[in-house]
């Protein structure tokens, strides 16, 4: 199964885009590494308020960024196709490719339990005030796996099958 999906992806004229030429290799890691910070600096400044760090800041007002890191999820949901698609050989026999994964999928499962358990909560905390110790870890189990994603895919090249 993994082998015809290899084949599959490698044949689609995404993967050929991918291989046509170094300056779309490298242009499109630019906005690989641009989404993955607006990812990152948004959900994670959002997550290490929730936290208990830079009380002043409320905490509806960090949420106002988080379409930010969604921009930046959507970019690298999109340029990491393109990576996958012209070298799929590179990442789906990766063993840092398949952590990668499995943190983003506990990191969506936690973003779900956040926004049905604690949103409601977590939005009302201002100025000065710490969030309720289930909603500290949930942002510390986020803060955690999106950092494994990060870490994940910068290894992805020094564990190349």
């Amino acid at each position: 199964m993994i082998e015809d999906f290899e084949m599959w992806a490698r044949a689609t004229q995404w993967g050929e885009f991918g291989r046509s030429s170094q300056w779309v290799w490298a242009t499109t890691e630019s906005f690989h590494f641009v989404g993955l910070s607006l990812l990152i600096g948004t959900v994670g400044l959002f997550d290490l308020r929730l936290m208990g760090m830079a009380k002043s800041i409320p905490v509806a007002a960090l949420h106002r960024l988080i379409p930010l890191g969604i921009a930046g999820y959507a970019v690298n949901l999109f340029t990491g196709s393109l990576f996958l698609c012209a070298y799929p050989d590179q990442y789906l026999y990766n063993r840092a490719f398949q952590f990668k994964m499995a943190f983003m999928v506990l990191a969506g499962l936690n973003i779900l339990a956040f926004y049905s358990a604690g949103f409601r909560q977590a939005k009302t905390v201002g100025p000065g005030e710490d969030a309720s110790l289930q909603i500290r870890l949930i942002a510390a189990f986020s803060f955690f796996l999106w950092f494994g994603v990060l870490t994940c895919g910068r290894l992805l090249t020094f564990y190349r099958p």
